[in-house]
């Protein structure tokens, strides 16, 4: 991959499908949440599909609640682009273990790692080639996919992050309330991880040592997201996308 200069994306992904998916309760109760299916298709099929788009040609996929479904699912795939390669966690290591875990597979090249409840529709160029596009390693360990809030149905809280003029990402503040969420898909540098012992821990330790650096950027998304946290939002992106179906 070329940063900033746009003249290639990532050749390898990770899609992170490990998670309990508590509050999608009933729904996840006999399967893991990117499991569950928008337009006949699941969420992880969709998330692979929109790698496999872009240009990512091996993905690694880390499962541990209902894990066997999801290599059942993956098994489903074969054939079909991205290569993907299973990571069972028999013990839950969240979103920054299960990445460190995965890195010798991700090798020493920017990657795109992509939540795998992440669902969103491109504006006019995928989400992925603008983010590959705007990568430049020189500045940035990780340049994050933002969703505006204003506008989004469902709990949003008090947001994820602001957005300085030259593209980089700090925390609200006390009484602050962010205008962008995390919109769950990201391209970053090994590094981002690299330095953590492996085990559980949360990719959020990791945004927040990139931010003391100066390295934590964000792109604002210029299509449609869908924030998919509980039933009723499921239901609802269901009904917007048969709303916008020809």
């Amino acid at each position: 991959m070329r940063g900033a200069a746009g003249v290639s994306g990532p050749r390898r992904g990770m899609v992170l499908a490990a998670g309990l998916g508590q509050r999608m309760r009933p729904l996840t109760a006999e399967t893991a949440k990117p499991l569950l299916t928008l337009r006949g298709r699941s969420l992880l099929d969709h998330a692979l599909d929109r790698l496999a788009a872009a240009g990512v040609e091996e993905a690694v996929v880390n499962a541990h609640w209902k894990a066997e479904k999801v290599a059942a699912a993956l098994a489903a795939r074969a054939g079909q682009p991205p290569v993907t390669r299973l990571q069972l966690e028999p013990e839950l290591l969240e979103t920054g273990g299960g990445l460190r875990q995965a890195l010798p597979r991700l090798g020493p090249a920017p990657f795109v790692l992509a939540n795998g409840d992440a669902f969103w529709l491109d504006g006019p160029t995928p989400a992925i080639t603008r983010l590959a596009r705007a990568f430049d390693p020189a500045r940035m360990t990780a340049l994050l996919l933002l969703v505006r809030t204003a506008g989004l149905e469902g709990e949003v809280g008090r947001g994820d992050f602001l957005l300085d003029p030259l593209g980089r990402l700090r925390r609200p503040g006390r009484g602050e309330v962010a205008p962008f969420l995390y919109g769950g898909v990201m391209l970053a540098s090994p590094a981002l991880v690299a330095g953590e012992a492996p085990g559980r821990f949360s990719l959020n330790r990791c945004f927040d040592a990139a931010i003391a650096e100066g390295r934590l950027f964000g792109l604002v998304h210029d299509g449609l997201w869908f924030h998919l946290s509980t039933p009723p939002d499921l239901a609802r992106a269901e009904r917007r996308l048969a709303e916008l179906a020809p």
